[in-house]
């Protein structure tokens, strides 16, 4: 493949050509499975190129798996490094996807594992895109309510939903202490859309519950359920939600 813009060689497809100084692709589709990862390279609604990175899993103790998960999503994320994406599209196996998310810092978005996976983002590119919100997670927390359930889960709970790019503010709200009783811990959940796009974030630590609302960047429900249900992928990741 070579530059759309100076046709020079390039050395792998959609990479970012460092002579002209122009990216070839402004999306990244990732599935990962156990033994590969296949990546489609998009400019807007066409595919520019596909490569497949593999990798051999461990089945030989916990301690080598975490290693070689570790080691094959890095190996992904280098990928992705070359080619400068505005985002990146991920679906498939949980672990490699949640460590290559980690180590990436462009707008990451984990999407459904649909059978014709980039067909399904080609679909919903044309799509009006949501503003994304520049400022820290601390920067997004505020209202009258200071007072988080759970401890240090809820603090989790609440960071890892203001780390997202299309949260806007959370504003936390009074602790009802008579909700039923759980026994695994601190649970969080984001509710479905309102009519504006915006959610509300379920906290619950034994009987008290927190309901907190997360005001966010969408412009009506439909495009608030692609945040939320973004949010609860992340919760799940962070272990505050079951799968």
């Amino acid at each position: 493949m070579d530059c759309r813009r100076c046709g020079t060689p390039l050395d792998r497809p959609g990479d970012y050509c460092l002579t002209c100084n122009t990216a070839n692709c402004d999306g990244v589709v990732v599935e990962f499975r156990a033994d590969r990862a296949e990546l489609t390279m998009i400019e807007e609604s066409t595919v520019v190129g596909r490569t497949t990175i593999t990798t051999i899993p461990e089945r030989d103790g916990e301690e080598l798996e975490t290693v070689q998960t570790r080691n094959f999503a890095g190996r992904v994320a280098d990928e992705i490094r070359r080619k400068r994406p505005e985002t990146v599209y991920a679906a498939g196996e949980r672990d490699p996807l949640r460590e290559a998310r980690a180590q990436l810092h462009y707008e990451f978005y984990r999407v459904p594992d649909e059978e014709d996976l980039v067909g399904w983002v080609l679909d919903r590119r044309g799509e009006r895109s949501l503003e994304v919100v520049e400022a820290a997670p601390a920067e997004k927390i505020g209202g009258t309510h200071s007072t988080l359930i759970g401890g240090r889960p809820g603090r989790t709970a609440i960071r890892t939903v203001a780390e997202h790019p299309h949260v806007k503010k959370i504003v936390p709200g009074p602790i009802d202490a008579g909700g039923t009783g759980s026994r695994t811990g601190l649970r969080a959940k984001a509710t479905r859309a309102d009519t504006n796009g915006n959610v509300r974030l379920l906290l619950r630590d034994g009987s008290s519950v927190q309901e907190n609302r997360v005001v966010t960047t969408a412009m009506d429900p439909e495009t608030g359920e692609r945040v939320r249900s973004d949010l609860n992928e992340a919760l799940r990741d962070a272990e505050l939600q079951d799968a």
